[in-house]
């Protein structure tokens, strides 16, 4: 990864390069801490769509998922039956993989399950978070890597409480874009806007 000038004066991770609509997502969203469970639902649930998958496709249908699966409000979606996986498996304006469909609905509710024993998914999702330290030694000095030790952990722990397609790739995916970690570049002009972030975000903790 390095960094390129969007406009004068500006640089940014490489990989946003590539579509206008991945500037905003990165210059917006990607990196700066979540604390709200419906966000941190569908960021998980897309996440585990994108698997094998560009994230530019998901980003180009994530208004038709939201319309799908009820703005992500996991109450709702666990409450999804036989006839709605039917539907969104016609849905041609998402990711139409009748296990990763089945799988979110699955996942809501086991979010729904998370709530009642953390008080919120937030709670549960920044319990792993990693000391910058902790992080350091994780990527062993290397500038991108597809998950890490603290990602596996995540992993197990979701698929041992009945997740499914939360596999560490996914996991640390969902990491980055929810702000557990900073992984943009330092020269890029959002890294200090999310450690300034980062560090004034009240992490929640369980009830």
């Amino acid at each position: 990864m390095v960094v390129f000038g969007a406009e004068a004066g500006v640089t940014r991770c490489a990989w946003c390069s590539a579509h206008p609509e991945y500037i905003r997502y990165h210059d917006e969203e990607w990196g700066y801490p979540v604390a709200d469970d419906q966000r941190l639902f569908e960021k998980i649930c897309l996440e585990g769509f994108q698997a094998g998958l560009s994230w530019w496709t998901i980003l180009q249908k994530r208004e038709n998922f939201r319309a799908g699966f009820a703005g992500f409000d996991f109450c709702k979606v666990a409450a999804l039956k036989d006839d709605d996986i039917e539907r969104l498996v016609q849905d041609a304006g998402i990711v139409r993989h009748r296990g990763k469909i089945e799988a979110a609905i699955n996942n809501a509710a086991r979010a729904v399950e998370m709530t009642e024993e953390f008080g919120s998914l937030a709670a549960y999702f920044w319990s792993f978070e990693p000391s910058a330290q902790q992080q350091a030694l994780e990527k062993g000095g290397e500038i991108f890597v597809a998950q890490t030790q603290t990602s596996r952990r995540l992993s197990k722990d979701l698929k041992a409480r009945g997740w499914k397609f939360v596999g560490p790739t996914t996991c640390y995916a969902f990491m980055q874009a929810m702000g557990m970690v900073n992984d943009h570049m330092v020269g890029c002009a959002s890294h200090a806007k999310s450690e300034r972030d980062r560090a004034k975000f009240e992490r929640p903790h369980r009830l």
